[in-house]
């Protein structure tokens, strides 16, 4: 593999955003290597296309090391690492420390990880990105999901620390995204009320974190950085 076409791994890539980041890329003719929990028919449509897809299990360091040695059998250098992967529990009672042990997982040990033992594959690339997904929430932190916005709120500190460690060689930014699009179940009340808080008052799609994906792999001048996506929720 040539290091023109060394792949962007997004891990989380079976639905919603992850998804349509990696079908943009493939469109573009960027390889991708993807990450993902459960089987689906979009996953099979990847595989088609020419992404690599790789089921993972990100709940235990066993689980993550087995992905970091699959990933290092597909590929001799990757062009970047966007961390997707993530998961929305609830800290119901009795049952608190085990959520928070699998956000915990998920959320940080993952990509800590995955930084660490493939920073080799990134360093054969001329420009080499790690990208961390994390959540506007962390802004003014969570009374209902407080474990969720502790980890998200970890994963931006390791991008301070990473973008330290790895510069100049390899640029490393954090998304903070709110809403970007609606569930099916999703009913009117929700709608409105999650849109309203926001100052532009949209649900703007997937594209817009692409775009915002985009800006962070062609620019050569940002590291160390969380780009807020929230239609100015800040602002309310």
């Amino acid at each position: 593999m040539s290091a023109a076409s060394f792949p962007i791994l997004i891990t989380g890539a079976g639905q919603r955003v992850g998804l349509y980041c990696a079908e943009r890329l493939l469109d573009e003719g960027q390889p991708v290597i993807i990450s993902y929990r459960q089987n689906r028919d979009d996953i099979s449509r990847l595989r088609e296309r020419g992404a690599i897809a790789l089921q993972a299990d990100f709940s235990d360091e066993s689980g993550i090391m087995a992905f970091i040695e699959q990933v290092k059998l597909q590929c001799n250098g990757l062009r970047a690492i966007v961390h997707n992967a993530s998961q929305w529990l609830a800290e119901t009672p009795g049952e608190e420390a085990q959520v928070f042990r699998q956000l915990f997982s998920v959320h940080m040990l993952a990509p800590y990880l995955i930084n660490l033992h493939c920073s080799e594959l990134l360093l054969q690339s001329e420009h080499a990105d790690i990208v961390h997904v994390s959540d506007d929430v962390v802004r003014k932190g969570s009374a209902n999901r407080p474990a969720y916005c502790a980890s998200k709120a970890g994963l931006e500190s390791l991008t301070l620390s990473f973008a330290a460690r790895f510069a100049p060689r390899i640029k490393v930014n954090t998304i903070a995204p709110a809403l970007l699009m609606f569930n099916d179940g999703d009913d009117d009340a929700y709608r409105i009320k999650t849109l309203a808080k926001s100052a532009l008052g949209i649900e703007p799609g997937p594209q817009a974190f692409y775009q915002t994906l985009r800006y962070l792999l062609d620019n050569s001048y940002v590291t160390g950085t969380t780009l807020t996506l929230n239609g100015g929720r800040h602002l309310k």
